[in-house]
């Protein structure tokens, strides 16, 4: 299974725009969120696979044999235990996920293609055209667009370096 996840990496989601389409509109999900939404967690789980193996390939087995042996079930080995080491990772997986779909423009330029419906980063191109460039309003929605990312980001700072810093570190 893992083996299966992982090589969904190398496959550029471009490359199979034309049955996505097709699935799309035949579930009659063109221009609606949900379409969206399906690409996305369609598209985002094997990046984190990827990084929650490695990080708890990491957390040593001593762990779970002393919290067994203290007397906790499985249950409250993982919320006690396991889950409170994994924040760093869940810190770099919600900063890496979120920046990828927030920043999204090859799936939301071809799904959302009523004005409605469109993302912030498909109407930032809509300032360019070929008669006129409104640079100053670009930069002002380009400011916009990167606010949340970043106050997410800045909540999340120190789980993300951790989260960063813990794979170069073999122990």
């Amino acid at each position: 299974m893992y083996g299966f996840f992982i090589s969904a990496l190398i496959v550029p989601p471009l490359t199979i725009l034309v049955p996505l389409y097709k699935m799309v509109v035949d579930l009659g999900a063109m221009n609606s969120y949900y379409g969206i939404v399906l690409l996305h967690v369609t598209f985002q789980p094997p990046i984190t696979i990827f990084l929650f193996t490695g990080f708890i390939g990491t957390i040593p087995r001593e762990l779970d044999e002393a919290a067994m042996i203290d007397g906790s079930s499985r249950f409250g080995l993982f919320i006690r235990i396991i889950l409170p080491i994994l924040k760093p990772v869940t810190a770099t997986v919600i900063i890496l996920t979120g920046v990828a779909v927030w920043n999204d423009y090859q799936f939301s330029v071809f799904f959302l293609q009523r004005p409605s419906a469109r993302t912030f980063t498909v109407a930032l191109s809509s300032f360019f055209g070929q008669y006129n460039n409104n640079i100053g309003w670009v930069a002002a929605g380009s400011l916009m667009a990167a606010s949340p990312v970043t106050l997410v980001y800045l909540f999340l700072q120190r789980y993300f370096i951790q989260g960063m810093a813990s794979g170069a570190i073999k122990g």
